[in-house]
């Protein structure tokens, strides 16, 4: 990991602390500037303070040798007894030195990244800015059902194929489901579809990784270790992906890559594992919060010149996913009061659901700037030369799988209780184009 002080840009901090006060004041935080200064003041001094006397411990070394070959007894034990105290102040001084550091190691870890000066401010969702909407929505002759509620996907057990939460309790607890027949076809199809999209059309490197991380790559990513509750964490201490951001990001933790290697712009499909520790209550029913889920996740790795840029194309490849399906959508920019944390800027595209009647996040595109490049220790050798440089990380689903497949449903669905399909997907499902309502696809 990188020494603590440069997890933000403390030179930063240190030249105009009240613009960073100012900026972390966007996101409801209190200023911490003065805090951070002190601490890194007293590590620096402590510092400055080891390295004088470590100067002064050589010099009397090096006299020792000269008073012992003299003769002089007493100027001998005199230098003698300076070494050792001159190393047992050292030694408080690196103690004091190693405090400090963990002590603004400690605050600098759980501080949010700041936002950029184009993100609007706000509280929360309703503060929200939509940027831009995509298709018509579908008139219904009857009234819409909400995914669970349509009768070509209601399961009643595995001997009945669809979509089943009363088996998914029994083997795992809430917030599980089971897939059967033209169900988890359709659920699968739509990854391939994703993953076949974004690889031959967006020209992503398709990336295949591990759903277990160390816990210095949930650190880097910045899951930890504010938002530790919200993840599941092993017996051995390995912790499961939220999203395959931590993996995707993290492939360039500890590294210093060359210019002309980026952009790196990755695609992958995993599980997803996630407590909802804080949204109790919220979404309870049917698939659209679930423990374990199934996402195709694209991560960029680029220069901080590229980076806009990135965000741009990375919303584009998200949005083009809604389009071929021919699902209704909507992007906001979200508000610093509705933003993650580790995010400068965050693209939220809230597909509509006839069933609920409203937009839901489908998938959330941010930029983090060099926030995550820093606690990775993630830099780029620049081709022009130079000191390297701390590299840019873009994040996005591309998108939530399972929430994809609720607005295929809710969507396509027919007053007969059956659902016609995306043409798009045709080609994924074997030539079938529709999910009758006792649940055969055909």
């Amino acid at each position: 990991m990188l020494p603590v002080a440069d997890m933000h840009d403390i030179r930063t901090i240190r030249d105009d602390p009240a613009a960073f006060d100012a900026a972390l004041a966007r996101r409801g935080h209190a200023p911490v500037s003065q805090e951070i200064i002190a601490l890194d003041e007293a590590r620096r001094t402590a510092i400055l303070a080891a390295e004088t006397a470590q100067a002064d411990a050589n010099r009397a070394a090096k006299e020792v040798g000269a008073a012992k070959a003299s003769g002089d007894d007493a100027e001998f034990e005199r230098l003698r007894a300076l070494v050792t105290e001159k190393k047992n102040t050292i030694s408080t001084l690196n103690d004091d030195a190693k405090a400090q550091d963990a002590a603004l190691g400690a605050l600098l870890l759980t501080l949010p990244n700041l936002p950029y000066a184009d993100v609007p401010d706000g509280a929360d969702e309703t503060d929200n800015v939509e940027i831009h909407r995509h298709g018509s929505l579908r008139n219904f002759s009857f009234q819409p059902l909400e995914h669970f509620d349509i009768p070509a996907v209601q399961g009643d057990g595995l001997a009945a194929p669809g979509m089943d939460f009363e088996v998914a309790a029994r083997l795992s607890g809430s917030r599980f489901v089971v897939l059967t027949g033209a169900v988890a076809r359709l659920h699968r199809a739509l990854a391939q579809f994703m993953l076949d999209t974004h690889v031959t059309e967006h020209n992503l490197l398709e990336t295949n990784t591990p759903v277990l991380v160390r816990e210095e790559m949930m650190l880097g990513t910045g899951q930890l270790p504010k938002f530790g509750e919200d993840s599941y964490q092993t017996r051995e201490g390995h912790w499961l992906i939220p999203t395959a951001e931590v993996t995707l990001t993290n492939t360039v933790n500890g590294l210093t890559v060359e210019e002309d290697t980026l952009p790196r712009r990755h695609v992958a499909h995993t599980l997803c594992f996630r407590s909802e520790a804080g949204s109790a209550g919220r979404d309870t029913s049917g698939m659209l919060r679930q423990h374990q889920f199934e996402k195709v996740e694209m991560v960029t790795i680029c220069t901080p010149e590229t980076s806009d840029a990135e965000h741009r194309r990375m919303t584009n490849c998200a949005q083009k996913i809604l389009e071929l399906l021919d699902l209704p959508y909507r992007t906001v920019i979200l508000c610093t009061g509705d933003m993650g944390a580790g995010a400068r800027r965050t693209h939220d595209i809230e597909v509509w659901l006839p069933g609920q009647d409203a937009y839901r996040e489908i998938s959330s595109v941010s930029t983090t700037g060099d926030w995550q490049a820093r606690r990775m220790n993630a830099r780029y050798r620049p081709a022009g030369g130079g000191k390297p440089q701390f590299l840019h990380t873009l994040n996005g689903s591309g998108l939530a799988v399972g929430r994809t497949l609720i607005a295929v449903l809710e969507n396509g669905q027919q007053e007969d209780g059956s659902v016609d399909l995306p043409a798009a997907l045709h080609p994924w499902l074997g030539g079938r184009t529709r999910i009758t309502a006792d649940g055969a696809l055909e």
